[in-house]
């Protein structure tokens, strides 16, 4: 080998250790490191922050998404960052919460029941189920008023910050509670289930209209409940099981 080929394959050997160098330990491997680990977004809104008056008022909602719901978001994913948590979704994260931080469990939770809140809510809301949804309401609890009034009495009395839900557990329809900002989904519930309505009753979900009159924002919630999506989401539940 003649001294200048010597020093050209010496160069190029020099190069592509130093490009593997810098894929490595240099910003392009930060990017594959973070692409790797679940980045959730904050969700727009399916409606208009005023969509819910006069039951929900506009003030509330922005407040509750933009404030609350965002700092969830962003605390979630600080913390699935510290923990190099990688490859799963939210709910996959939260079926297995105990092992993960309180961090992880309280934001996660945060960001992952009000992704759901705001779906289960619409403008054209109200009224009650039909079809399937509403024969297994009314053979699991009697009757839809009978639903009504337990959900009503568990999104009453939940002492403290929590959520009311109605889930799928068993192939059978329940009503039950978390504190906090736990969920059916995680582990650690002591009522596992698929949710498929649920009322945030934390003082900011209600606090700047209704005040300390819980009750009066449980009442007026049922005029915003979005069945139709409930309905369908519940249709799907039936064809996978």
């Amino acid at each position: 080998m003649d001294k200048r080929t010597f020093i050209k394959t010496g160069a190029l050997g020099l190069g592509g250790i130093l490009a593997l160098s810098s894929f490595g330990t240099g910003k392009f491997a930060k990017k594959i490191i973070r692409q790797d680990i679940p980045v959730f977004k904050l969700p727009d809104l399916p409606y208009a922050y005023d969509a819910l008056e006069p039951h929900i008022d506009t003030e509330t909602m922005k407040l509750h998404h933009l404030k609350h719901h965002a700092s969830y978001t962003d605390k979630f994913n600080a913390a699935l960052k510290d923990a190099g948590i990688t490859g799963k979704n939210a709910k996959e994260i939260l079926s297995e919460v105990s092992k993960y931080s309180t961090a992880i469990r309280d934001n996660g939770g945060g960001y992952f029941n009000h992704k759901l809140f705001w779906k289960v809510m619409s403008p054209d809301g109200g009224g009650q189920p039909e079809g399937e949804l509403l024969d297994a309401i009314n053979k699991d609890f009697g009757s839809f008023e009978e639903f009504k009034n337990k959900f009503a009495t568990a999104a009453k009395t939940l002492f403290g910050s929590g959520w009311a839900w109605l889930i799928l557990s068993d192939g059978k329809l329940k009503v039950t509670t978390t504190q906090n900002q736990d969920s059916p989904v995680m582990d650690i519930a002591e009522v596992k289930g698929t949710p498929l309505l649920m009322l945030d009753v934390w003082e900011h979900a209600y606090y700047l209209k209704y005040q300390n009159r819980r009750a009066d924002y449980v009442d007026a919630f049922w005029n915003v409940v979005n069945w139709e999506f409930i309905s369908k989401k519940y249709a799907l539940l039936l064809k996978k099981s």
